[in-house]
C-alpha cells in the first residue's frame, strides 16, 4: 500500500477543494481519502506531498498519434486553401507514410508527452493505409512502454484503396479487439489499453462500409468513434449522395449509442443533436484543431448532453485545450463560463467508465488510481467556487509534478522512471525519413 500524504485534493465534478488529505491506493485503487491514514496503516509506504494539488487524471478524448512525428514537418506540402485540400496534401499522405518503425516511435513520443502534460489516459483514432493489419498493436505498444492509459481504433475509411481497404480497416478493429480480449487479464500492464471501432468520417464511408461497421459492433460490442460534420463538406456530401443528415444515416446502421464517440460535430441540425443526446453518444469538442483548420466554430456546445474535450493531434496538452476552448467560446459570444469546460475535461473519465468498466474521475474509495499531481501556487485562493478560473487563467501543464496510472508512478518529480533521450533520438531520425517518405507521394 502506498500513501500519499498532505495534499491538496482537487475534484472538477463535483468541485471539491480540500487542504492537508492523504490518499491511500494498494494496486490499481484507492482505498481511502482522508486525514492521518498512516496511523490506520502503518505497513504502508508513504509519500510527502507538501500539499501539492492532486486531481483525478486528465483525459484527451480525441486524439491522433500517428500524427506525433509531423510537428514542424519539413515535407513539400501544396497549397491548401480548404479543408479538404488539407486531408489531401498533407494528412492523407502523412498516414500512407507511415511504416512500423515511424508508427511505434509516433505513438511512444505521445504517449511520453501525454504523461508530461498530466494526462492519465488517450482516446486515439489511427489511420496508417500502407500499414493496416497490426497497426494497433504496434500503437498499444506505445501506449505500454510508456505507461499510459486508452483506447485506439482504426481508421476505416475507402478513400485509398477503396472497399479492399474499408474491409482491411474492419478486419483490423475486430483482430485488435480480439487480441485485447485474449491478453486483457494477462498482466496488469496489458489492462490499460482497450479498443474501440475506428472510422474516419461519413464522406469516406460509403453505406457498404456501415453495414461492415455494424456488423463489426455487433460482434464485439465496441462503440463508434468517428469524425462528423467537422467540415461543412461531410455534410453537403451526405445529403448529395443519401439525402439525409450524416447523424441519421449513422443511426439507420444501428452505430449511436453510449459508447459512440463523434468527434467534431460542428454542422449538426437540431435533429441531429437531439437523436445523439438520445442516444447518450458523446460529442468530443476539439478547439484548436478547429482553429487550425478553419472549419468554424462549435455553437452548440451548450446542447450536448455529454461533451468531452481532445486535440485531434495537436498534442496533449489539455490545461492549453481548456483555455483555448474557453476563450473561443467567449470570441464566438458563447454563453458558457470555465466551469463547463471544466466538466468537459471532467467528461473524458466518464468516457472511461463506459468503456473500461471502472470508476473514473473521483477522489473516493473504490475508485482508479489514475491521478495528475501538481505543484501549482495559487496566488489568489483556491476553492470549489473558482477553481475552473484558476484552470482557465493561471494554471498549466508546466505545474504538472507527477501522474500515477493504475496506482503506480509512470512520472515522478518531473522525471520518467527511465532515460527518453535515446527514444527522442530515434524519433528525430524516424521523422526525417517519414517527412522524406512523403516527398514521394504524389
Amino acid at each position: 500500500m502506498l500513501i500519499l500524504k498532505n495534499g491538496t485534493t482537487v475534484q472538477f465534478a463535483p468541485c471539491r477543494v480540500e487542504e492537508g488529505r492523504d490518499i491511500a491506493i494498494e494496486d490499481d485503487k484507492i482505498v481511502a481519502v482522508g486525514t492521518h491514514l498512516a496511523e490506520q496503516y502503518p505497513a504502508a509506504e508513504c509519500k510527502e506531498l507538501h500539499g501539492k494539488l492532486v486531481m483525478p487524471g486528465l483525459v484527451c478524448a480525441h486524439n491522433h498519434f500517428y500524427s506525433g512525428l509531423s510537428r514542424g514537418i519539413l515535407a513539400p506540402i501544396p497549397p491548401s486553401p480548404d479543408f479538404i485540400s488539407t486531408l489531401k496534401n498533407l494528412w492523407w499522405r502523412l498516414d500512407r507514410a507511415l511504416d512500423e518503425e515511424s508508427l511505434y516511435y509516433s505513438g511512444l513520443i505521445c504517449s511520453l508527452e501525454s504523461i508530461r502534460n498530466g494526462c492519465t489516459a488517450v482516446i486515439d483514432h489511427h489511420a496508417s493505409p500502407n500499414l493496416i493489419k497490426g497497426s494497433l498493436n504496434i500503437l498499444r505498444r506505445g501506449f505500454l512502454d510508456a505507461g499510459l492509459r486508452g483506447m485506439t481504433c482504426f481508421e476505416t475509411t475507402d478513400r485509398n484503396f477503396g472497399m479492399k481497404e474499408l474491409e482491411a480497416g474492419v478486419e483490423e478493429n475486430v483482430a485488435f479487439a480480439r487480441l485485447i480480449k485474449a491478453e486483457y487479464n494477462s498482466s496488469p500492464l496489458n489492462k490499460l489499453v482497450k479498443s474501440h471501432l475506428g472510422a474516419h468520417a461519413p464522406f469516406t464511408l460509403p453505406d457498404a462500409g456501415l453495414e461492415l461497421l455494424r456488423q463489426a459492433k455487433q460482434e464485439t460490442d465496441l462503440g463508434l468513434h468517428i469524425h462528423v460534420a467537422e467540415d461543412r463538406y461531410d455534410v453537403s456530401r451526405s445529403h448529395d449522395l443519401y439525402g439525409m443528415d450524416p447523424i441519421l444515416r449513422l443511426d439507420q446502421f444501428e452505430l449511436l449509442d453510449e459508447k459512440t464517440l463523434i468527434a467534431h460535430a460542428l454542422w449538426l441540425s437540431p435533429d441531429e443533436i437531439t437523436l445523439l443526446n438520445e442516444r447518450q453518444a458523446a460529442v468530443v469538442h476539439n478547439a484548436r484543431s478547429n482553429m487550425n483548420n478553419h472549419v468554424g466554430y462549435n455553437h452548440h456546445l451548450a446542447r450536448y448532453q455529454l461533451a468531452a474535450l481532445g486535440t485531434d493531434g495537436i498534442g496533449t496538452d489539455m490545461f492549453e485545450e481548456l483555455k483555448f476552448a474557453y476563450f473561443k467560446h467567449r470570441d464566438a459570444g458563447g454563453p458558457l463560463w470555465p466551469d463547463s469546460f471544466m466538466r468537459m475535461l471532467q467528461n473524458g473519465n466518464v468516457l472511461l467508465e463506459r468503456n473500461f468498466g471502472q470508476r473514473f474521475g473521483q477522489l473516493a474509495a473504490g475508485y482508479t488510481a489514475d491521478l495528475t499531481i501538481c505543484d501549482y501556487s495559487a496566488p489568489t485562493p483556491l476553492q470549489a467556487e473558482n477553481l475552473a478560473g484558476h484552470l482557465a487563467f493561471g494554471q498549466s501543464s508546466s505545474s504538472v509534478h507527477s501522474v500515477m496510472i493504475a496506482g503506480r508512478m509512470v512520472y515522478e518529480d518531473r522525471q520518467f522512471p527511465f532515460d527518453v533521450a535515446p527514444l527522442y533520438a530515434s524519433a528525430r531520425k524516424a521523422a526525417s525519413r517519414l517527412w522524406k517518405k512523403m516527398g514521394d507521394i504524389a
